[in-house]
């Protein structure tokens, strides 16, 4: 839902040039690169704020307003992800109302395939994601991608969002990898900003986060629409 991550995109693609030879460690976001962000896009945006309307006698589109403010005054922060705090700020049960609408929660064309296809080439593979514990579980439960990773990190256990290049620095202590031989695909143009600024050696941007909104490519970073791309490049 944040438009400020795509103030920098275009038509025109930056196709992925590398080697999986140069590569030992693959990290992976998972809201819009693994999985269709139209859930979360859904949930924040139309869901929620219906919710709070009913809740509190309002318009839908007061209620939107309302919470559009409120979400933008945390973007990049722990806050913007964390459950609890919209649970106690909103007054609603936010894992619960997730729960409700579920069947929303898909996984991307072609992402079982990559990871299938890293696994054969014997690369670590490391889930790292914004996303809070709860919302994490609730995913992992509904699309069972668990076990193709090696660890499932949380931006809450190293105590700054993945905006921040601090937290890729704690993120190696760690996993213990060698960034310059370790990729990066995410769909938001910031943490990939972060993650240059650290010095990670391969970026890869996800330019159909949401089934629901046309592809945009980066202008800085190379970019897939779906993750066959990455599999055709192998030599």
């Amino acid at each position: 839902m944040n438009n400020e991550t795509m103030n920098r995109e275009t038509t025109a693609q930056i196709q992925p040039d590398f080697s999986w030879d140069a590569i030992d460690t693959v990290l992976l976001d998972m809201d819009g690169t693994l999985l269709d962000k139209y859930f979360d896009d859904h949930f924040w945006e139309e869901y929620v704020p219906k919710v709070f309307a009913e809740t509190h006698n309002l318009t839908p589109t007061e209620a939107r307003k309302k919470l559009m403010a409120r979400y933008k005054r945390v973007e990049s922060t722990l806050q913007w992800c964390d459950l609890d705090y919209w649970s106690e700020q909103l007054g609603l049960d936010i894992p619960e109302l997730k729960c409700k609408i579920d069947h929303l929660i898909q996984v991307h064309p072609y992402v079982i395939d990559f990871l299938k296809f890293l696994r054969g080439i014997g690369k670590e593979v490391h889930l790292v994601t914004n996303a809070h514990s709860k919302t994490l579980e609730i995913k992992m439960r509904k699309t069972d991608l668990g076990p193709w990773f090696d660890r499932i990190v949380c931006a809450e256990e190293m105590g700054e969002a993945k905006e921040q290049p601090i937290f890729w620095e704690r993120l190696e202590e760690h996993l213990g990898y060698d960034k310059k031989r370790t990729l990066l695909a995410d769909d938001t143009t910031k943490v990939l900003d972060s993650a240059r600024s650290y010095g990670m050696g391969h970026l890869i941007f996800v330019a159909k986060p949401s089934s629901r909104l046309p592809v945009k490519y980066s202008d800085q970073y190379s970019s897939i629409v779906t993750f066959d791309e990455l599999i055709t490049s192998k030599d």
